[in-house]
């Protein structure tokens, strides 16, 4: 093959990428922005001074033996949730996050990113927080969709997947698009 076949084809090759690149960022750009954004929110989101994620509070003892039982706490979470958030709404219960060391337990729930800490002895309310950082972290991988139009984790697996595949495409055509002309111009020297 003749040099010029060979930085022919070598240039047809990098247009071929660019094209790629272009056409694939153009479609994509809305994803990447949700991702980029979402992510630097939740790199964040323990440094925002409560504004992402609140603070954990303390509650007044430690010792295991001293709280109540957790469908006792989880009753007084909800009489809280009824009388400070929605009295109409019932609440569903996303998770319980106990933790010993604060003497508290966070019950987080699903409508509306609501977040109740209690203390862990006496069941008193340390904390009503809006939990942004949940919001945040389901659109960063999409759940958010699964969320609104209530289906069952096939949008954020078809999320998921186009902007880790579309990633992957840059880091292959963006390569080729930085090495492609390197390449060419040592050959053209030889």
């Amino acid at each position: 093959m003749s040099p010029n076949h060979v930085r022919a084809k070598q240039a047809k090759l990098i247009r071929y990428f660019r094209k790629i690149h272009r056409v694939t960022g153009l479609l994509l750009v809305v994803f990447f922005l949700f991702v980029a954004v979402s992510g630097i929110l939740l790199t964040w989101k323990k440094n925002s001074g409560g504004l992402i994620l609140a603070e954990s509070q303390t509650g007044t003892t430690t010792r295991l033996s001293e709280w109540l039982p957790i469908d006792s706490l989880h009753t007084l979470a909800l009489r809280v949730y009824h009388d400070s958030i929605s009295a109409e709404s019932v609440p569903e219960l996303s998770k319980i996050d106990v933790r010993p060391n604060k003497g508290m337990v966070k019950f987080v729930f699903e409508d509306g990113y609501w977040g109740i800490q209690l203390d862990g002895a006496t069941g008193e309310v340390l904390h009503i927080e809006r939990r942004w950082s949940d919001l945040i972290e389901n659109i960063h991988d999409g759940s958010v969709l699964d969320h609104w139009f209530r289906t069952d984790g096939g949008l954020k697996l078809f999320y998921s997947s186009i902007t880790g595949f579309a990633l992957l495409l840059f880091c292959v055509t963006g390569f080729w698009l930085w090495y492609g002309p390197k390449r060419m111009r040592r050959r053209m020297e030889r």
